[in-house]
């Protein structure tokens, strides 16, 4: 069963001004995460945490925070690396 992916409306105004490139890898990693979150992902902070975790792209990285009971991942903060 695939998660379903909800954004901060801050990070969502990030991602709708990351320049096209950066925007299209961001969008699917995001959706790989929500087929599989821990395989598309690397930990925040603690090693081993399956709760808070990061996608990171060439140009950007997304601090998540999965919900494995309701099946969500909520996109907390977006970063342009440029």
């Amino acid at each position: 069963m695939s998660y379903r992916l909800k954004y901060d409306p801050a990070a969502d105004a990030v991602h709708e001004a990351l320049p096209p490139a950066a925007s299209e890898a961001l969008t699917l990693a995001l959706a790989n995460a929500c087929h599989d979150p821990l395989a598309a992902t690397v930990p925040y902070g603690d090693v081993g945490d399956e709760v808070m975790r990061m996608i990171i792209t060439e140009q950007a990285f997304a601090v998540l925070l999965v919900g494995h009971t309701l099946k969500t991942i909520t996109v907390l903060q977006i970063s342009y690396l440029g």
